[in-house]
């Protein structure tokens, strides 16, 4: 990301549930009211994921809430799966690499990019429980250290 991008949610979970193996950037299709409230800091990306469909990158599970829920239309679904923008040439890479065992496509952050809502998409390798445990112990340890 630049300098002049500006961080409007992100998805801590998901580098403590994975490893992230490498990153890409896609754009991300939203109605108006949408960006309004991505911009607005009013996004959760916890338990989001992305997958190939016909295609096509979709996100999942990516929870953005009406701009101004009263004045929402009736059917709107904050949870509604969204396209994700990413060239033939990624997608096809990706497309190989997601047929591998255990690779999963996990949304990292959602930032705006010269006016744009781009997301940051990792693709990762789930971590196990005693790898987690490390990565506790680990933090404690530095966290501890700095303290000191």
């Amino acid at each position: 990301m630049s300098d002049q991008s500006k961080t409007l949610a992100e998805n801590r979970r998901a580098r403590f549930d994975y490893d992230i193996l490498e990153t890409f950037e896609a754009g991300i299709e939203l109605t108006g009211q949408e960006v309004k409230s991505v911009k607005g800091g009013r996004c959760n990306l916890s338990g989001a994921y992305a997958i190939l469909r016909g295609g096509e990158v979709v996100l999942l599970n990516a929870e953005i809430p009406a701009y101004q829920p009263k004045n929402a239309p009736a059917d709107y679904d904050p949870s509604r799966t969204r396209r994700l923008l990413l060239r033939r040439e990624e997608i096809k890479e990706l497309t190989g690499k997601l047929h591998e065992n255990g690779l999963t496509l996990v949304p990292l952050s959602l930032y705006t990019k010269r006016g744009m809502i781009k997301a940051a998409l990792g693709l990762a390798r789930s971590r196990k429980k005693h790898d987690k445990r490390e990565v506790l112990k680990k933090r404690t340890a530095q966290r501890e250290m700095r303290n000191i």
